[in-house]
Order: structure tokens, then sequence, then C-alpha cells
């Protein structure tokens, strides 16, 4: 299997065959079908750059997310989702990329986060990658950041970092006020701002701070 490789170096542009989720036969088939059909035109494109993959992406009803882990140094570009369902192997790729990575501890995300996501890249009309400031965050790395940096440094008791519904961004060349009122237009769940260089989004109830 070809791989459709470029602007990162480890960025990987993958679908897989099956679906994270119970089908009949004959959906499980079609969406089989779809998938195997976009692998074929994705291994006949030249090397393209992360825009030309969101359009490719796009034209087979795909959605593609690109990322780079500033902590880590990790950069993932990956089609989540075909149609209406979640890519079983690039879900995996992704809860790698997300872990907590003073720990090593791995939760699974929730896919609606990835969404949110993606509607935020179409509003922002971006073509940078999120930078991942913090995505899932242990139960022990969250009580150590609490303790650390105060009540008051907006770490929650109970934060939804901890239930992989959070995901702390920024997005070069994007002006975080911008980042955080198209995050906010959403209305799909909570929005903290932090002018030392981040956005918080999360799944959860709608609020802001």
């Amino acid at each position: 299997m070809r791989f459709v490789r470029r602007l990162f170096d480890t960025h990987v542009f993958r679908l897989a065959a099956e679906s994270s989720q119970v089908k009949p036969v004959a959906a499980v088939q079609q969406t089989r079908r779809q998938v195997l059909s976009y692998m074929v035109g994705a291994a006949a494109l030249p090397l393209l750059s992360l825009p030309e993959l969101a359009e490719a992406a796009a034209k087979k009803n795909g959605r593609l997310l690109a990322f780079d882990h500033l902590h880590t140094g990790e950069k993932l570009a990956v089609v989540y989702r075909v149609g209406g369902h979640y890519v079983p192997q690039a879900m995996h790729q992704l809860q790698h990329l997300t872990r907590d990575f003073r720990t090593g501890g791995i939760h699974r995300m929730d896919p609606n986060l990835y969404d949110l996501l993606w509607h935020l890249r179409q509003d922002i009309e971006s073509d940078q990658p999120f930078e991942i400031i913090s995505a899932y965050r242990s139960p022990q790395t969250n009580q150590a950041l609490r303790a650390r940096r105060g009540q008051r440094s907006g770490v929650a008791t109970r934060s939804l970092h901890m239930d992989g519904q959070a995901m702390d961004i920024a997005v070069g060349g994007v002006a975080l006020t911008a980042l955080r009122d198209a995050a906010l237009d959403l209305k799909a769940g909570g929005v903290g701002y932090y002018p030392e260089g981040f956005i918080h989004v999360d799944t959860g109830r709608v609020r802001r701070w």
C-alpha cells in the first residue's frame, strides 16, 4: 500500500477498510468499497501539499486533520472519517499522538472532538496544522499541574482532558482571538482563552472562560 507523504516528515495519509461501528453487512461492504476506492485514487496521486490532500479527501466525503505536537515533535495528517464512519486505523494513530506526553498514558479520545476541530478548521480557513499543547491528561498529570500552578491556573480538579474530551491548541498564522471566536461560534462545547498562547476546546457543555 502506498502512502501519500509530504509537508511533514512523519505525516501519514491513510485510510482503513473497516469501520469502528457495527453495521449491517451491506453497509460494511459499501463503506469498504468507498474507502478502497479512495485508496486507489490516493495511490495514483503525486505528492501533495496539505491543502491538496484536504481537497482530495473532501471529494470522497472524507475528513482530514493535521497536527503538530509541540511537546513531542510528532506530526500527523490523517483522514480520520469517511462519510459517517470513523476510520479505525486513523483513530488508533490519533490516540497515540494525543497521549499524555508526560506519562505515556493513552486514552480513547472523543471522536466528536475531532469533528469539532474539523469544523473549526473550515471556519478559520487555514492550511496550517493544529498545534497540540495538551490533549489527554492522566489523573497523575492533572493533579501535578494543579498543585504546581495553583487553583487559579485553569486546571480543573476533574478536567475533561482526563476523559479524552479536550485539547489545548493553537494554529500558526491565526490570531488567538480569531481562533477563540471561531470556536465560540461553533457552540459545540467549552472554550477557554489563554493569552499566553493557546485556546482550550472540549466536547462538554457549552461555556466559556
